[in-house]
């Protein structure tokens, strides 16, 4: 009887070994053709959060070279959100200065990746994911 519930029971753990739950990595984003029609805010904004989320999950990963790849793409996103179209009222005179602010925060998180340097990585990952809380639809 024991030698059949300790079958039973090995039975069942290896089973639940083999139906452990996988992680998930984030698909990165393509960039957008540089002669791309202007996108709305809403779309630039959604773009900028899941790079900003690719960015740290590639930095959790130590995956150096996703994550240069998510600095450039916030880089390119703010060049595109200073043209953006469909822009809040309480953004619009601001924006200008806030994509400036995204742009130079992302060009310090690649120099910070490309030279693996986790102390600046930090920092300027808690200043990007700063400036796209930000960029919140509403107030």
């Amino acid at each position: 009887m024991k030698r059949t519930q300790w079958l039973a029971g090995s039975l069942l753990l290896a089973l639940a070994a083999c139906c452990e739950p996988q992680t998930q990595q984030a698909v990165p984003l393509r960039p957008l053709p540089e002669d791309a029609a202007p996108l709305t805010y809403a779309e630039l904004l959604t773009r900028a959060r899941y790079q900003e989320r690719i960015a740290v999950e590639s930095y959790y990963a130590d995956h150096w070279a996703e994550l240069e790849d998510s600095a450039r793409g916030l880089q390119q996103t703010a060049r595109f959100l200073a043209k953006a179209q469909d822009v809040p009222p309480n953004h619009k005179d601001t924006l200008p200065v806030v994509s400036g602010d995204l742009a130079k925060e992302a060009d310090k998180l690649l120099e910070a990746a490309k030279a693996k340097d986790t102390k600046e990585v930090d920092a300027a990952m808690a200043r990007v994911h700063a400036v796209v809380r930000s960029l919140k639809l509403e107030n």
